[in-house]
């Protein structure tokens, strides 16, 4: 409780002249530190690689990998891959309808609560929680305000059934296979 009570509050102001990778949750800094491993990138590679290519024939929408989502005055964060349906400033400040979160032994208790809970509250329609090591991706749907566990998935293809468009995405896809 100390700590908390003494603790600096950040703005985006201030996370705007930071220098590294940062995400500013509810006015706490947390370091994006040290940079994704290999795997982690080949993943989130695949992941963004393939929703972008399901999103070609759509309008409205497309993935997006790596940015900064400005959701307040003191909360950004730079979800792994996302996916909008909506024509965007240079500045991604409305909320996706999916988002992607990679896993890393630094990140896995971030992306199960803190994470969860914020994209939960702010409307995301779909979060999807991936663990390389054990190459399964758990799928979360808001339902009533509320995220609802889908499955979890492995090799299997789920729809993902967004605003504008449909995404049959095959999880078996994300996967590196060791030769």
């Amino acid at each position: 409780m100390l700590v908390q009570k003494y603790a600096d509050y950040y703005t985006i102001e201030d996370y705007q002249h930071w220098e590294g990778e940062w995400e500013l949750i509810y006015g706490f800094p947390y370091a994006m530190a040290p940079s994704p491993m290999v795997t982690h990138q080949n993943v989130n590679m695949k992941i963004a690689r393939q929703l972008s290519e399901k999103l070609d024939n759509c309008q409205k929408c497309q993935a997006l990998f790596e940015i900064d989502w400005e959701i307040s005055s003191d909360t950004v964060v730079k979800p792994d891959t996302l996916v909008i349906c909506y024509e965007p400033d240079e500045k991604l400040t409305k909320k996706p309808e999916l988002i992607f979160e990679i896993t890393s032994p630094s990140t896995v208790r971030r992306d199960e609560t803190l994470k969860f809970e914020l994209y939960q509250n702010e409307g995301v329609a779909y979060y999807t929680i991936v663990y390389p090591k054990k190459k399964i991706a758990k799928v979360y749907r808001l339902k009533e305000g509320r995220y609802i566990k889908v499955d979890d998935f492995s090799d299997e293809v789920y729809t993902f059934d967004i605003k504008e468009c449909n995404i049959d995405f095959d999880f078996s896809k994300i996967w590196r296979v060791k030769q």
